[in-house]
């Protein structure tokens, strides 16, 4: 299969190839190792492959026989290595598949790599020293988001058409925008994060995955959501397939318009206009929008301080779990100076303030959800700004400790992380592109907890409206000879 016609397809076009025998599981697996091979060398998306373990019976599920990878975070393959994107973990292999990865080899999928990530997924770029910066297929010279940046610009150079990703505050999300793809958050407690982990991050992190359509997305939810054995707790089942509600109509929807942060930070004119755009678009299409502001219920300063508390405590058990595993130091020959700081911070986390976390976690949620009782979405910038270049995304925090890292992270990101703590569901769509440099933009749009349904009804009719899939960065397989 040449790689024009390969990168032509998403990934429910390319298993309906698989089920009607007019290619083989095969056949796609070479075309994305091909297409690997002709864009990894400059966009440094995987950090490892491997020949195909699984052959999935053609036509057992919407994706079954289609390539895929997996980040370097929260995901475990037998006999393959996950490192956290950290030096500190290298070499670490997993003994067992994990639920989700079960789940994984049940859809069909035919996992080929892993993806990098930011070590221990702490920024919303993706610069590890374990493997170097991934790129942006868009201008190589920008950082493709994170921390889910390699299965972006792998996704969106055209290496699988689907990726797994992770988000704890914004990492599916902040990708999709930075590299021009689709990307949906689902609500917390819709995918399992065992068994090695009841939550990740206290309920903040959840899995997914970034797609180039929104067919493929809704796909690949369908078959990894629902909960497993000693889970602690799962939403409610859809009422019908994610794959049937993108063929629904959504309705006449209440979206609240906001435009500016509840940090003040400013944000850049194409992206507030990308996002007028949007809300003028959705008034085309019958919906009610009007400007509104979002209520944390906890100010900007004790959101990002309970949030810190959170991942600095967390961040300790797993440095100090590794460190201990392989007999290594913490320190600067191990982990990344922002990583150590974060770390030093989190051992003086007391019991107290931990649980004073998850109180504002508990408030911040309380909020967010009051907001869905009188509209069903807000629609926000995904992120303030375009994606920066590769070097610059530290600048002003290179002295900061665990506070401060998480709050000149969120400066970077301020609108996507109080869906996380909140847990409710939120999707970033490509509808912008810079009129300058030809960057895409995301919008961002959230839900109510557990109404991933209305996000994919809302996106199907989106894409049909304004359709993303065919915009090609400047790195794509598919221009190979």
């Amino acid at each position: 299969m040449e790689l024009h016609e390969y990168t032509r397809y998403d990934a429910v076009g390319l298993a309906g190839l698989v089920a009607r025998g007019e290619v083989t599981r095969a056949e796609l697996t070479d075309a994305a190792q091909a297409a690997m091979a002709a864009v990894n060398p400059r966009i440094n998306a995987v950090v490892e492959s491997w020949p195909a373990e699984d052959a999935p019976a053609p036509g057992g599920t919407p994706l079954a026989g289609v390539p895929f990878l997996i980040k370097d975070v929260a995901v475990s393959m037998k006999g393959k290595r996950v490192e956290w994107g950290s030096r500190l973990a290298a070499g670490n292999v997993a003994g067992e598949d994990s639920f989700l990865m079960r789940r994984f080899r049940r859809a069909g999928l035919v996992t080929v790599g892993r993806t990098g990530t930011p070590e221990f997924a702490f920024s919303t770029t993706t610069e590890p020293v374990l493997y170097g910066a991934a790129r942006n297929p868009w201008d190589l010279t920008r950082t493709p988001g994170g921390s889910s940046g390699g299965s972006a610009a792998a996704v969106a150079a055209g290496v699988t058409p689907l990726a797994h990703a992770t988000d704890a505050a914004g990492s599916i999300r902040v990708p999709a925008a930075s590299t021009g793809l689709f990307g949906l958050k689902p609500t917390r407690g819709r995918v399992s994060m065992g068994p090695d982990a009841d939550e990740v991050f206290n309920g903040l992190a959840v899995h997914g995955g970034l797609s180039r359509t929104v067919r493929d997305s809704a796909a690949l939810l369908d078959l990894i959501q629902g909960p497993e054995t000693g889970d602690p707790y799962f939403a409610e089942r859809p009422r019908r397939p994610y794959l049937e509600e993108i063929t629904r109509e959504p309705g006449r929807l209440r979206v609240g318009l906001v435009t500016a942060p509840g940090s003040g930070r400013a944000v850049e004119p194409a992206v507030t206009g990308a996002t007028l755009a949007a809300a003028r678009l959705l008034e085309s299409l019958g919906h009610q929008v009007d400007v509104t502001t979002v209520d944390l219920g906890v100010s900007w300063e004790e959101f990002v301080l309970a949030n810190a508390r959170l991942w600095c405590a967390n961040l300790v058990q797993w440095i100090d779990g590794f460190a201990g595993a392989f007999g290594r130091p913490v320190d600067e020959s191990t982990v990344e100076p922002e990583m150590l700081a974060s770390y030093a911070w989190g051992l003086t986390v007391s019991g107290a303030e931990f649980v004073h976390a998850l109180d504002v976690r508990n408030r911040v949620a309380r909020s967010i959800g009051a907001h869905f009782e009188a509209r069903d979405l807000l629609l926000t910038p995904t992120l303030p700004e375009l994606p920066v270049a590769l070097n610059t995304y530290g600048q002003g925090a290179e002295n900061a400790d665990g506070p401060g890292w998480v709050e000149h992270l969120f400066h970077r990101s301020p609108f996507t992380a109080a869906f996380n703590v909140a847990g409710t569901p939120a999707m970033s769509v490509p509808l912008g592109s810079d009129p300058v440099t030809g960057l895409p933009i995301g919008v961002q749009f959230a839900a109510g907890y557990g109404r991933e349904d209305v996000l994919f009804r809302l996106a199907a009719q989106l894409e049909k409206a304004d359709p993303w899939a065919e915009r090609k960065p400047t790195v794509w397989a598919g221009d190979t000879p």
